[in-house]
């Protein structure tokens, strides 16, 4: 898996301070997308173990307090990220249970394969829809489109 950027220090995408991965890889290619260079797979940093290891570390680390880890794209849910983000988010489970993770992806959380729905299963909060350009409202919360929808799929909030 590649990604594109990491941010130890978030507070826009998701609720409090967190940590955010953009990965690389997207099909969806929606008109307007904001993201255009996280489309191809290859494109970006390489997610190594070194970043896996940081990431952990920065959710870990107490002088910040963070929520979580917000993981974004391009899509965590692209076929060439699936077993890169399956590990990175049952790491993040078994080491701070405490922290909630939050997904977002183009595909519709009720259309996914098995491969998607084992991730879907250590993540608190998913976004899901394709952005459309047509239905943007840039004052929508954590969401750029209204056919975009957040399911809240732990108590976690």
């Amino acid at each position: 898996m590649n990604y594109h950027q990491y941010y130890p220090v978030d507070v826009i995408n998701g609720p409090g301070t967190r940590a955010s991965l953009f990965v690389s890889g997207c099909e969806h290619q929606c008109r307007g997308c904001y993201n255009q260079s996280t489309w191809k797979p290859c494109s970006g940093h390489e997610f190594d173990q070194a970043m896996q290891d940081r990431v952990l570390s920065d959710l870990k680390d107490t002088r910040i307090k963070r929520r979580g880890l917000s993981l974004s794209g391009g899509d965590p849910l692209h076929p060439a990220n699936l077993a890169s983000i399956l590990t990175l988010v049952k790491r993040v489970k078994a080491e701070c249970p405490d922290k909630d993770i939050w997904l977002w992806t183009g595909y519709l959380l009720g259309e996914l394969d098995d491969a998607q729905r084992a991730v879907i299963e250590y993540i608190d909060v998913v976004v899901d829809g394709k952005f459309e350009q047509d239905l943007a409202d840039p004052g929508l919360l954590f969401r750029g489109s209204s056919n975009q929808v957040i399911h809240y799929l732990t108590q976690k909030r």
